[in-house]
């Protein structure tokens, strides 16, 4: 199809907007009003495009908003973490289950790209709050380059018994001339386009619209069999039988972007539209002469910095909101004199988080072994993505710390790489950046967190774990039943300094690279501490699991249990961020249990920036000891007299 209601794959949307701006006399729109937008979401990719329709409208906004995302649970699990960690002013959202209305419209044989929630806009009376009087509905594939405010007045336009506010559509698609045999839906003229719809719900109940669109879609299927553009077929035979239900929008509400388009006819010149739609399969592919303009006018939302839409709305009261309440007393109770209150403010600020970033499978197995690789990166490591899929073929959670424009980079590097495409089972989650830190433990929990297996490997991005490692894990998860006993099993750490590795395939090829001085253990030249009490030359030999006791600055990688404690948020940046949870790991009585067959490689990389501020700022390291200090006395308190080790440890080494 060359012409539709236009979402990408698998979905839908529909989103509340109002507000005409023909010459004359503009109906006002009260200040503080809120003004409603539904959207129909399902699917990874589908809340991609949600967000961008989002800041667009957010970026010309003046007035409170409430979206009704119509969603199903993999489009709800990423919005509401989405809007929840947003926190945007005057912004409400509510979420209703897609997958309950799908017995209302899967009767419907539907042959569009947007599948059974591309029929979904017509059961939003049902669907909607009772109380909801009107709603601007909009699909996902749509950008404003205005108010929605001025859509939201064209309301007041209404006459009679126009229940329906919609553009023409663009194409020659309901004239039925665009090839032989072309047979479209009955329509009014060229019929309308259902990208953008204002809603008179109040009314279409009292007028029984559901009633009249079934009536309407069994009459027609009969003849026609299935729909070639979801809803929007629908919506076009409800209206060449009843034509008095439409209001018809000026077509710069809805500038549709299809092959076949006459859109050109609509805008005199380029100022002069309100909505694009990007309605065709090929959405910035389409052909269109002046789609340059509007492809950066699309592109300036994709990568526009979200963070700068938490903008109050003056005059305007928001609803409480706890989570915002609360983040505001604690930040209060903290001293900004505090020579060390960038570190203390990074703990509680909240960053906005967009998980599954990407299509994202995963068939648990069936012998409840399975394990995860959990890490963290930013866009510096992105080269490591590729060569730490071929070395591991179990699921992996990420967290990357991207900026907007640095994730749509990332979404390009992935859809580029025939690795990273071939592979469905790892999760990227998106957290994006604020401040001046990088908040190295918060990442760690947020891919923690998203862990759908019973057991996870806390790994670094820099590390490729030995060639069937996975598999290895697993065996041992059952021989040293880590399901019944509380243990951290470690995987022993090395590393090499050249960039060009021939990688070793056993533990005896490792030895022996080992002897030759083309591997190391990890960290052995500048901090030994933190993998010495794995005993090394204990593993050289070991052919069968060994426990080792906890000592200072231990920071081994470990497989645990997915119900493990979480990092420590205070740490940011370098230094003391996994010591920290390995002492909390101790402090909790996990046995720490050497793997003898298990091995992994840290890879070279040029300094990060975080500990390159370490070894040259002073006030950085005099924080970080603070921290450290605090956070010994915090495990005193939780841990009684178990945690003296910790002070006298630390005071020893």
């Amino acid at each position: 199809m060359e012409e539709g209601t236009g979402d990408s794959e698998n979905l839908r949307a529909g989103i509340v907007a109002g507000n005409s701006s023909e010459c004359g006399q503009q109906p006002v729109v009260e200040k503080c009003e809120t003004i409603h937008v539904a959207i129909v979401c399902a699917g990874y990719n589908a809340s991609r495009d949600v967000v961008t329709l989002v800041k667009s409208v957010l970026f010309h906004r003046r007035n409170p908003l409430h979206f009704h995302l119509i969603a199903d649970s993999i489009a709800e699990q990423i919005l509401a973490t989405l809007f929840q960690t947003w926190m945007v002013p005057a912004v409400r959202v509510d979420f209703y289950n897609a997958d309950e209305l799908k017995s209302e419209v899967s009767w419907i044989p539907n042959k569009h790209y947007s599948g059974i929630y591309g029929l979904m806009k017509l059961v939003l009376t049902k669907t909607l709050p009772a109380n909801l009087e009107r709603v601007i509905v909009l699909d996902t594939d749509i950008t404003f380059a205005t108010d929605i405010a001025e859509l939201w007045a064209v309301f007041h336009k209404f006459k009679g018994q126009q229940v329906l506010g919609l553009v023409e559509n663009q194409s020659d698609w309901y004239l039925g001339n665009l090839w032989k045999n072309h047979r479209p839906w009955p329509a009014l003229g060229r019929g309308y386009n259902t990208g953008v719809i204002l809603l008179l719900l109040d009314k279409l109940r009292k007028m029984k619209w559901e009633q009249m669109w079934r009536l309407t879609a069994e009459r027609e299927l009969m003849g026609m069999l299935s729909t070639s553009l979801a809803d929007q077929d629908i919506f076009n035979a409800v209206i060449k039988q009843n034509p008095f239900l439409v209001y018809q929008l000026p077509c710069f509400w809805n500038v549709q972007l299809s092959d076949h388009t006459r859109s050109e006819q609509c805008y005199r010149d380029v100022s002069d539209l309100k909505v694009i739609h990007w309605n065709s399969p090929k959405k910035l592919r389409v052909k269109n002469k002046h789609v340059e303009f509007f492809r950066n006018l699309y592109l300036t939302f994709l990568e526009y910095d979200g963070n700068l839409l938490r903008r109050e709305l003056f005059g305007c009261p928001s609803e409480a909101d706890v989570n915002s309440e609360n983040l505001q007393k604690q930040l209060s109770e903290l001293d900004e004199d505090d020579l060390c209150y960038e570190f203390r403010r990074e703990r509680f600020t909240v960053h906005r988080t967009h998980l599954y970033f990407l299509h994202y499978e995963y068939e648990p197995a069936a012998d409840s072994t399975d394990v995860t690789l959990v890490a963290q990166l930013s866009m510096d490591r992105l080269q490591m993505l590729e060569a730490i899929c071929k070395h591991w073929e179990g699921p992996i959670s990420l967290a990357l710390y991207l900026s907007d424009a640095e994730a749509q980079q990332f979404l390009r590097y992935a859809q580029g790489s025939e690795v990273l495409m071939g592979r469905r089972n790892v999760a990227y989650h998106i957290v994006y950046k604020e401040g001046q830190f990088y908040p190295v433990n918060l990442l760690r929990n947020v891919a923690m967190k998203h862990v759908g297996t019973p057991y996870m490997f806390l790994s670094d991005i820099d590390f490729l774990p030995m060639y069937g490692l996975y598999e290895y894990l697993r065996k041992s998860v059952i021989q040293l039943d880590l399901a019944n006993t509380k243990k951290a099993m470690i995987v022993p750490a090395f590393e090499t300094l050249r960039y060009r590795l021939s990688f070793p395939k056993s533990k005896a090829e490792l030895l022996s690279m080992l002897d030759m001085g083309t591997l190391f253990t990890f960290r052995y030249h500048v901090w030994t501490k933190g993998h010495a009490p794995t005993n090394f030359a204990k593993w050289r030999t070991a052919t069968t699991p060994y426990q080792v006791e906890w000592e200072a600055d231990f920071e081994p990688y470990v497989v645990v249990r997915r119900d493990c404690p979480e990092y420590d948020r205070r740490f940011v940046g370098f230094g003391w961020n996994k010591v920290a949870h390995i002492m909390e790991l101790d402090a909790q009585e996990y046995e720490f249990t050497v793997l003898p067959n298990a091995y992994m490689i840290h890879m070279p990389h040029a300094p990060s920036f975080d500990i390159t501020k370490f070894r040259s700022n002073k006030q950085y390291r005099i924080c970080l000891k603070t921290l450290k200090e605090e956070f010994q006395q915090d495990m005193s308190r939780r841990y009684g007299f178990a945690a003296l080790k910790y002070l006298t440890a630390e005071n020893n080494s």
